[in-house]
């Protein structure tokens, strides 16, 4: 479901998932994946996951790519015994996870809160030039 506003947002059933997909921007594979990696016993390669998944190992990757980059899964190297080595992915705590999100939000709420002290300053009561403010984004 698309939204396109914050009232939107507020008014529908949202679940666990759309949480990765609503603050880190993880499309439906992206979730997918992470229940994948979050189902397993253990760190899962890329290929392992494709394999679970039925997908492309470029898919998946991609996937797991946009995870890390989110910070909520991690990486962890492993290498054979006669030299070379390959990444297993598993995801963070779901504390660790949870408190990120928090800290972006935080820092959302804040900047949101900024913005909209500067529409109340530009078209509050009292701001008797509003003719001459030019509207512009601000930096």
């Amino acid at each position: 479901m698309v939204t396109t506003s914050v009232r939107e947002d507020l008014e529908r059933d949202m679940e666990c998932l759309d949480l990765l997909g609503c603050i880190h921007g993880l499309n439906e594979r992206d979730q997918l994946v992470f229940q994948v990696l979050q189902r397993a016993e253990e760190g899962l390669a890329v290929d392992d996951v494709a394999d679970r998944l039925d997908c492309e190992r470029s898919t998946a990757y991609r996937s797991i790519s946009r995870l890390l980059e989110a910070g909520v899964v991690e990486q962890r190297q492993v290498n054979y015994d006669h030299g070379g080595y390959y990444y297993v992915y598993r995801p963070r705590t779901p504390e660790e996870v949870a408190h990120e999100m928090q800290r972006l939000l935080n820092d959302w709420y804040a900047a949101i809160g900024q913005l909209i002290r500067g529409f109340e300053d530009r078209y509050g009561r009292g701001s008797g030039d509003r003719e001459q403010q030019p509207i512009r984004p601000r930096s």
